[in-house]
């Protein structure tokens, strides 16, 4: 049981084919406590989701961009549990004209919202639920590795090297607090979000081919398990890392 105990928070389920789904469900598993948030729209998926779950979880309302959800968020915690152990962080998003191969065609509204939404969250993520990891905690933040340039992901790329950027500075930062904030950098895995990303089905097509140890673009599973792995406290001189769950796609040559 490695959680045994733990008050977890998950943010971004949307079905049950979304990598946060296969955390919230294994942290269960692993004897968690968890909390789901969702908003908008998103709301009804998110809670359709959560009654697959082995413990249907409450659902907090939290827009990351919202500076008064994020306020509220530490309140309802902090009344729930009155602590928190460990926050995954699955939050991203960019505006259509950001991805498909016109790097050049976004201008900065809509680029500010995919950085704001993609990689600044994590830091107010951070901020909100900090007051409650009295005696330290993890961070757990997905990641589609950055230190490329991928064909059509365009702006949600630099997002995501903000993003990576954004854990390190918080690892230096929190660490003296016992917090722990460390990157899982997942190979492809056919979500609602990954649909999104125009030209996605070359992504399966490559990874199936080159990853040495293979890959199922359908199976969460690895991935979740290496996040799980991080929230709980087998690694307890972990941060400011990346780690790559992609068959080992990373370390091969094009």
């Amino acid at each position: 049981m490695l959680l045994d105990k733990k008050k977890i928070v998950v943010t971004g389920v949307l079905t049950d084919s979304s990598i946060a789904f296969t955390v919230a469900k294994q942290a269960q598993e692993q004897g968690a406590e968890v909390v789901l948030t969702s908003f908008g729209r998103a709301m009804s998926l998110t809670k359709r989701a959560a009654r697959r779950l082995p413990t249907e979880p409450d659902i907090l309302e939290l827009d990351v961009s919202d500076a008064t959800h994020l306020e509220r968020l530490t309140g309802t915690l902090e009344e729930k549990w009155g602590q928190v152990d460990g926050v995954l962080h699955a939050i991203g998003f960019a505006p259509e004209v950001c991805l498909g191969g016109d790097f050049m065609a976004a201008g900065w509204d809509d680029v500010s919202t995919a950085l704001q939404v993609s990689a600044y969250s994590l830091k107010a993520l951070a901020q909100s639920t900090l007051p409650l990891m009295k005696g330290g905690g993890s961070i757990v933040a997905l990641d589609f590795d950055a230190r490329q340039a991928w064909p059509q992901y365009d702006w949600m790329g630099v997002a995501k090297a903000a993003l990576e950027s954004t854990a390190r500075y918080l690892a230096r930062d929190l660490g003296p607090l016992g917090v722990r904030v460390n990157l899982v950098c997942a190979g492809p895995i056919r979500t609602v979000a990954a649909r999104g990303i125009p030209g996605f089905s070359k992504f399966e097509e490559v990874w199936s081919q080159r990853a040495p140890l293979g890959w199922n673009v359908s199976d969460a599973e690895p991935a979740a398990r290496a996040c799980v792995a991080l929230l709980s406290d087998w690694f307890p001189a972990t941060t400011g890392e990346m780690i790559h769950v992609d068959g080992g796609f990373h370390a091969v040559g094009a």
